[in-house]
């Protein structure tokens, strides 16, 4: 009797449910007809939806969210790891569409466009001094995978002459790894800048790469990595834990637990780990360095980091649109929810970042204060910290002290990497002669005197008037990023990185953190 009464209950709350949903649909339609048919100005219906859709997903969370599908297939291409084109890196210098680099193996490289190539008609049609716009590039130059276009370069170097290249567009990888180099003869460092669809696979070849140069310890640098597929971050995470080991969960209220298990697959389950991370750092970066954390497999080097806890799944709507609705929270091993408190929070939440730094925290460990209840203890007894984000185990402060007014000027510019593109296509054949290879060039370079004389003409040419207050100031700051991009132009990003590194405290305590007396140190006071 009491199973039939059970059954009869759920029965009515089921029924009682799918009533008011159907009356909720009903009553939103009722709205868009009345609005159709008597609202005293005309109206767009397609745009009333999608705003009373936006509308919704606000009250929900600040993850949940709408996306038109003329937005769809362009918000997914960093992370599906492709894009159908022509294959290069551009950016528009004086009204002219300049080639910075062709995307190496891409349809562009091996018909032989190269970097300072100018792009000055596109089928014919004229695209230099007409005010050309990003977007406008894009349309011309990106297409479906076997189509052709027709671009004419004015080539770089004495001749400058003229040359009509018709291109096949193919799939264009977009890399998740920026870079991947031998810090010294033991220690690799590995780039990661999202966690996309290819990531994993690109993870495998860079430590491939770096094993057969003899790497024993890494170095896995997530600062500004604001994450991407979960099941990339499982896959990642494995690499460094033993079979068995949680490495994550997710549970919802309509999401029953699921618990993801580290395999025997793991490549890299002994060497000594450091994983950088900042307040840039979120979601998929988050699980793979609290898996770390909790199993206490390696060290957490950097600032608090951004705190997003929450999962979402992709829903395709009848127009080819889609809303990504969070379906459940993930879990660190130990319990911890790194999602930070949005409730009743707006834009607020996503000023979070702004408010650390008024409080100090991105200077001060001493200012971020945890209450008892977000305490969690890993297997080792060791106190780690939930509710906001993951709190590295060797705090970095930011540095402001090696910047000035004028530097920030020359990036908003960016008067490094026009100036890099102009300076290493004018002496591209000396510079390749000279430096054999990036380390020849990060350990030889200097920039002399007479070369940044030639910056600063440049950088006014641009609008940035000199200020040798301000360049005295942040000299190390600017010539090294000079350096660096000079660097990016002829051997690509692993010398851009390798430069530009040591800029960055967190990059500097990491490779302090992995000598041997403070790895013990470090994880003795873990404990």
């Amino acid at each position: 009797m009491k199973k039939i009464v059970t059954l009869l209950l759920v029965s009515i709350f089921v029924s009682e449910t799918f009533a008011q949903s159907k009356q909720n649909i009903e009553k939103l339609g009722t709205i868009l007809n009345i609005i159709k048919f008597a609202y005293v100005d005309s109206t767009k219906e397609d745009k009333l939806v999608e705003d009373a859709i936006n509308g919704m997903l606000e009250q929900l969370d600040p993850h949940s969210v709408y996306i038109p599908a003329k937005d769809l297939r362009e918000m997914n291409e960093p992370l599906e790891g492709s894009f159908e084109g022509i294959g290069i890196q551009f950016n528009i210098l004086h009204d002219t569409i300049t080639v910075i680099s062709p995307i190496v193996g891409g349809p562009s490289e091996k018909l032989g466009i190269t970097s300072g190539d100018k792009i000055i008609r596109i089928n014919g049609v004229n695209m230099a001094g007409i005010k050309v716009k990003n977007e406008d590039v894009f349309k011309k130059l990106r297409g479906v995978k076997g189509t052709k276009v027709t671009v004419t370069c004015l080539k770089t170097g004495a001749q400058r002459e003229e040359v009509d290249y018709t291109i096949t567009r193919d799939k264009i990888p977009v890399y998740s790894i920026e870079a991947s180099y031998m810090i010294d003869n033991k220690v690799g460092y590995i780039k990661l800048s999202r966690f996309a669809q290819t990531s994993h696979d690109e993870f495998i070849k860079a430590m491939t790469k770096l094993r057969k140069e003899g790497m024993q310890d890494l170095i896995l640098d997530l600062n500004d990595n604001g994450g991407g597929y979960l099941h990339i971050a499982d896959a990642l995470a494995d690499e460094f834990l033993t079979d068995g080991k949680t490495i994550v969960y997710t549970q919802g209220i309509q999401s029953p637990k699921v618990v993801n298990k580290a395999t025997s697959k793991g490549q890299f389950e002994k060497g000594r780990l450091v994983i950088m991370v900042d307040e840039g750092s979120a979601s998929a970066s988050e699980i793979v360095s609290g898996a770390v954390q909790d199993w206490d497999r390696g060290l957490i080097v950097g600032r608090r980091t951004f705190g997003k806890g929450l999962v979402q799944k992709p829903f395709n709507l009848p127009d080819g649109s889609m809303v990504r609705i969070t379906t459940a929270r993930y879990y660190t091993p130990v319990g911890r929810c790194v999602q930070k408190n949005y409730e009743g929070a707006g834009e607020k939440y996503f000023s979070d970042l702004n408010n650390r730094y008024k409080h100090g925290e991105l200077f001060s460990a001493d200012s971020i204060k945890f209450p008892d209840s977000l305490k969690f203890k890993t297997p080792n007894n060791r106190v780690v910290y939930g509710g906001g984000g993951i709190m590295p185990d060797v705090f970095v402060p930011l540095d402001t002290t090696g910047g000035s007014a004028y530097a920030l000027a020359l990036a908003r510019k960016n008067c490094w990497g026009l100036f890099a593109l102009k300076y290493y296509t004018n002496e591209r054949k000396a510079l390749i002669t000279k430096y054999t290879t990036g380390k020849d060039f990060a350990n030889q370079f200097v920039c002399t005197a007479e070369l940044m004389e030639q910056f600063f003409a440049f950088a006014e040419s641009e609008g940035v008037k000199r200020n040798n207050e301000g360049y005295i100031k942040a000299k190390n700051l600017i010539d090294t990023r000079l350096k660096a991009d000079i660097a990016q132009k002829m051997y690509g990003n692993d010398a851009f990185y390798e430069i530009v590194n040591t800029l960055e405290p967190i990059y500097g305590k990491a490779i302090q953190a992995l000598q041997q007396d403070n790895f013990k140190k470090y994880k003795i006071q873990q404990q």
